[in-house]
């Protein structure tokens, strides 16, 4: 009897301790409402490269590599330019996500274009408002 007390208390502790730690689901009243539509459709194409159609072949996977180091490395982006989407795949370089400017769409081009085995970048990047 003792023990069945000892793992009752325990499981009404637990059950309380989770409702100090749930996360209210309600959105912000001041948060305006999310919408990606225009993004959600545009990935929904057949024909748009997305990160999951990036190669597993050695060369494309180290372009993809040499372009997110370079976009990395340049100081002087933004964390949104730092974290674009990129897939590599026979020399050409799909670049897709939001940048804070056309400056850092322009320059993110530059910087990719100049990595070896790059024949053509197919800028798709989203000047973010």
């Amino acid at each position: 009897m003792k023990a069945f007390m000892t793992v009752v208390c325990f499981a009404c502790c637990m059950g309380a301790t989770s409702a100090l730690y749930a996360q209210d689901s309600s959105p912000s009243p001041t948060a305006g409402a999310a919408d990606n539509s225009r993004a959600n459709k545009r990935d929904a194409q057949q024909d748009t490269m997305t990160p999951m159609d990036q190669p597993n072949n050695k060369a494309d996977v180290k372009v993809a590599a040499d372009a997110r180091s370079a976009i990395v490395k340049d100081k002087s982006l933004s964390t949104k330019a730092h974290n674009v989407k990129l897939v590599a795949s026979g020399g050409t370089v799909t670049l897709r996500g939001p940048v804070a400017s056309a400056d850092e769409k322009a320059k993110i081009q530059t910087l990719v274009a100049a990595v070896p085995g790059v024949t053509r970048v197919d800028n798709q990047l989203d000047i973010a408002p």
